[in-house]
């Protein structure tokens, strides 16, 4: 399940759901995406133990809980005025600017 270099459906701040695996049904924000290799960190979501040493950040060091990234394919956009999960589509405004639209019930996802 591999996308396609560089294009990635969901930006940061997006909330998504997992459509898949372990963690399919839950909901969460995009923290990072990682375009280049098509796959995103959702809040929540894929939690992995990371033994740190102490350091500045973690003066105390040891065991600490952070997100890891999974694959953009195994997470939807949720639109913000249906509140179900949608695909993305594409459309452009008067203005010339491109903005991407749920293709459920056609709303407009990026206020800007």
């Amino acid at each position: 399940m591999v996308v396609e270099r560089g294009h990635v459906h969901v930006r940061k701040g997006d909330l998504v759901e997992v459509i898949s695996g372990k963690y399919r049904g839950k909901r969460g924000k995009v923290l990072r995406v990682f375009p280049g290799e098509g796959r995103v960190i959702v809040e929540g979501v894929n939690v992995v133990k990371r033994h740190v040493r102490p350091s500045q950040k973690f003066p105390q060091g040891g065991i600490v809980e952070q997100e890891a990234p999974i694959y953009a394919a195994k997470v939807m956009l949720v639109c913000a005025k249906c509140g179900q999960r949608t695909r993305v589509g594409r459309a452009f405004l008067e203005d010339g600017t491109k903005v991407r639209i749920c293709k459920k019930c056609g709303e407009q996802i990026d206020k800007k």
